[in-house]
């Protein structure tokens, strides 16, 4: 089968994962080609406790597939979870070839690849497009090796760092692009966190909306972090009620959402949560839109941290710098080292 068919398969696969969402298992796309290189069957993975993209692919391609090849985004599983073994369902369905884009490196489903080897299937790995397929599932990776949800902490800011003015109205710091682009970015989270300061001040939605500014079919759980209680009729509990994490603790919070099964907290609530998280060392990644304004007074992005020096600043990491709109956004990661040292020397202040 021609190099050129296997690559336009893998694409389609790649974009197939796409489709699923961040949660407790990794998002991964399958096509099935049968013996002439003709595309029979396809599909992804929808959530926890549904069939596997494979599974869904050879479902679909039925005897197709026997003789051909199956393209997957990610090493097919050689472990029985909530559903059974890929390998097993490959093999089954005859299969001789199968091409995958990363290695599983977990150690519960790792080796899928050598199971199939053994058994006669030929099993390549497609190294061109690694680097795409780890960004499919480095977020549900990351976790995974946290063992708790990853945290993105997202801000829109003035040029001079303010979030709100000093009448305390904060909507529309960025345009029109930026905002879409939150929402494109929300969506790719499976929890939207604020807390009870943020929802008495904004009565925010926490809803992921298109280009009509209605709310996508399919939602992150909504949640509100703090003790204080809610007025009700507020918007974040418009159909299903936004989940109450009623602590001050952001590990705390993070375990509890861990418990259901949460992998991705898009965090956006006010400075004070913002500064709880990176006290706690808990911000993995930073999204920032900086609009070309400026207030000279008001909320500043994030509380006080503690840091009292110029020595003492938090830097953090440059990933990428885009233009979006007439803002900027900035993608940044924190320095561990830093943020573990900030940590340490809470827990000894207390």
């Amino acid at each position: 089968m021609s190099t050129t068919v296997v690559a336009r398969a893998m694409s389609r696969a790649l974009e197939l994962a796409r489709l699923g969402p961040v949660g407790p298992n990794p998002r991964v796309g399958a096509v099935v080609l049968d013996a002439g290189g003709v595309a029979v069957g396809e599909g992804w993975h929808e959530g926890a406790g549904t069939a596997h993209a494979e599974v869904v692919a050879l479902s679909r391609a039925g005897r197709r597939a026997r003789g051909g090849t199956a393209v997957v985004t990610l090493e097919p599983c050689a472990h029985t979870g909530r559903t059974g073994p890929c390998t097993q369902a490959l093999l089954d369905a005859g299969v001789a070839h199968v091409v995958y884009a990363r290695p599983d490196h977990t150690a519960a489903a790792a080796g899928g690849g050598e199971v199939l080897a053994r058994a006669g299937v030929r099993v390549e790995v497609a190294a061109d497009v690694r680097c795409e397929a780890e960004s499919l599932v480095e977020l549900w990776q990351l976790a995974l090796d946290l063992g708790r949800p990853v945290v993105t902490w997202k801000l829109a800011t003035t040029l001079d760092g303010r979030s709100a003015a000093a009448d305390g109205t904060s909507a529309w710091i960025t345009g029109p692009a930026a905002r879409a682009d939150v929402h494109r970015l929300r969506g790719e989270a499976d929890v939207l966190l604020v807390g009870t300061g943020t929802v008495l001040a904004d009565d925010p939605r926490l809803t992921v909306r298109g280009a009509d500014d209605e709310p996508l079919p399919r939602q992150p759980l909504r949640a509100v972090m703090g003790v204080g209680d809610l007025p009700p009729g507020r918007r974040v509990d418009d159909g299903e009620p936004a989940v109450r994490l009623t602590t001050r603790d952001p590990r705390v919070a993070l375990d509890r959402l861990w418990q259901l099964d949460r992998r991705h907290v898009w965090l956006e609530g006010g400075p004070r949560l913002a500064a709880a998280f990176w006290r706690a060392g808990l911000v993995d990644r930073v999204v920032a839109y900086v609009a070309p304004a400026l207030l000279g007074a008001g909320a500043s992005a994030v509380a006080d941290l503690g840091i009292t020096t110029i020595e003492g600043c938090a830097r953090l990491r440059l990933d990428d710098v885009t233009r979006v709109g007439d803002d900027v956004r900035l993608l940044l990661r924190p320095d561990r080292t830093e943020q573990q040292t900030e940590q340490q020397t809470d827990q000894e202040a207390r």
